[in-house]
């Protein structure tokens, strides 16, 4: 048996699947594609999460795309993050095109061109289906942790949602954030103090300073009502395909801090409420993450402490999550010893320190008798890529430098008509594009300041009235008291008469002459 005889043996062998699977391309063996010698991954591993990475060009976008494609066609709906733009095209089938054909002749898969069910969401306003959240639903810790707190300052936000959950103030978006942190050092000052103790100015203003940081970001937009539901990325369409979900992310690129917000906010929301699914056969939904560097660049410590947990944990309720980034080394190393599928397309090697990298991302993969792992990532095609997956069984499947097949659908963005068509043909959009604003914590704390100040200024105009009165009432009580002492005593009044006193002297002159 030569040497390409063994090897096709050596990959079928190992692409053995008792389930279901999908086929990604063909393996290579120096240079060349071995026709049939299929490399496959396994539904039932998918949740175990995974990583496309290469340079610029190489393929990675293209990828994800096929992934996303068959898993649609399984039945398994999928979120896509769409930093470039260029993950539209989903929405229509492919033109196709000479070289396509004989790429999928070399694999030995058949080629059909088709679309597939797409939603697009947006986290700004551009068109599509509005993503929002509450405040509330964030929760101290979370909350405390996007904004990268101190202790003393998460404290103080644990404070401040106890006081509103006390109360029945909903905080529905920043406003309503903001208005509740000037509300406990200013006008409820006193209140908070007698309820749970003082709370430092410094500390709140730290706080907002954090928040107005991350207003400037844009997640004014983001936090609000109509809260997305997370079920609605579970939808299939009438032909048993799973949605493929799109979040635009074009004009975010430079607000890092919305996006790792709204990831880890996602997460969250996903963990705590996607039921248990155990060891399952395939995964409820699979999450793509374009750009991850992104997420990882701009985190905190304590954000990246928490995606690590999510990540972990995720797993358990039937989602795989997949980064797209440029070079494994932009993935933590707590992440990526979690990724149990990695595509790796071409690194190039125009430094010391990317050469330093190729090796330590060579590392990463099963060692194999076929492949120095060195030499083939600098030598990839476009198009092509060392693929390692894991079986049924949780093992490694046999490294593969794979002649990838092409997507089915466009290769290429959405027109504006054909997005504009796509957008009124959604119902998400008509659930969720609608702006609530109803009444919560900033509308019912002016309500309360404005009651406190109306009664404190009647109690004052009270106060003032009664102080007139007395004052009225003392003037009153002066003056009858000098017209008593200055009006005169009868008696004295007739013993000091004139007449009266020319009476006593005429009796005493008649007397004094006897």
């Amino acid at each position: 048996m030569n040497t390409k005889d063994t090897f096709f043996k050596y990959i079928t062998e190992g692409n053995v699947c008792k389930g279901d699977f999908i086929s990604v391309g063909a393996a290579m063996l120096n240079g060349e594609t071995i026709t049939n010698a299929l490399v496959n991954i396994p539904l039932k591993t998918l949740n175990r999460h995974g990583l496309i990475a290469g340079a610029t060009g190489t393929g990675k976008t293209k990828s994800l795309q096929v992934l996303a494609e068959n898993l649609s066609d399984k039945g398994i709906p999928v979120l896509l993050m769409d930093i470039k733009g260029d993950l539209s095209g989903l929405a229509q089938p492919s033109a196709g095109h000479p070289k396509i054909d004989e790429r999928h002749a070399q694999i030995g898969l058949p080629f059909e061109a088709k679309s597939f069910p797409v939603e697009v969401l947006t986290l700004s306003e551009q068109d599509g289906v509005r993503l929002r959240a509450t405040i509330s639903e964030f929760g101290p810790v979370l909350l405390s942790r996007i904004l990268d707190l101190s202790d003393a300052q998460s404290g103080v936000v644990a404070v401040i949602f106890q006081y509103c959950d006390d109360n029945k103030l909903p905080i529905l978006d920043l406003k309503d954030f903001k208005k509740i942190l000037q509300y406990a050092t200013q006008e409820g000052k006193a209140e908070f103090d007698d309820a749970y103790g003082r709370i430092s100015t410094a500390s709140t203003g730290a706080i907002l300073r954090k928040v107005v940081e991350l207003e400037q970001q844009g997640a004014d937009l983001f936090f609000g009502e109509t809260s997305f539901d997370v079920d609605d990325l579970l939808r299939i369409d009438n032909s048993g395909r799973g949605y493929i979900n799109i979040i635009r992310l074009t004009d975010i690129q430079d607000r890092p801090k919305l996006f790792s917000t709204f990831m880890l906010s996602l997460l969250a929301e996903i963990y705590s409420t996607f039921p248990e699914q155990g060891d399952s056969d395939r995964p409820e939904l699979v999450i793509f993450i374009d750009e991850a560097h992104l997420i990882f660049n701009e985190a905190s410590k304590a954000l990246l402490n928490q995606i690590e947990s999510i990540v972990k944990l995720i797993r358990s309720k039937g989602v795989g999550l997949y980064f797209v980034t440029q070079n494994p080394t932009d993935v933590p190393e707590a992440v990526l010893s979690q990724l149990g599928l990695k595509i790796q397309h071409a690194l190039r090697a125009f430094t010391a320190n990317d050469r330093k990298a190729i090796k330590l991302t060579a590392q990463n993969y099963p060692d194999s008798d076929y492949y120095n792992t060195v030499e083939v990532l600098t030598s990839l095609g476009t198009g092509e890529a060392l693929v390692s997956a894991l079986d049924e069984k949780g093992r490694p499947t046999p490294l593969a430098a794979t002649m990838m097949r092409a997507p089915m659908s466009r290769m290429d963005i959405l027109t504006d008509d054909e997005l504009r068509t796509l957008n009124s043909q959604s119902k998400l959009v008509k659930k969720y594009n609608e702006t609530i604003d109803r009444e919560s914590a900033y509308e019912l704390l002016n309500k309360k300041i404005e009651q406190a100040e109306a009664e404190e200024a009647k109690k004052k105009a009270k106060l003032e009235k009664e102080a007139l009165e007395k004052a009225a009432s003392k003037q009153h009580t002066t003056t009858s008291s000098r017209r008593k002492s200055t009006a005169m005593n009868p008696i004295v009044k007739v013993l000091t008469s004139a007449t009266f006193i020319r009476s006593v002297f005429g009796i005493l002159t008649k007397v004094m002459k006897k």
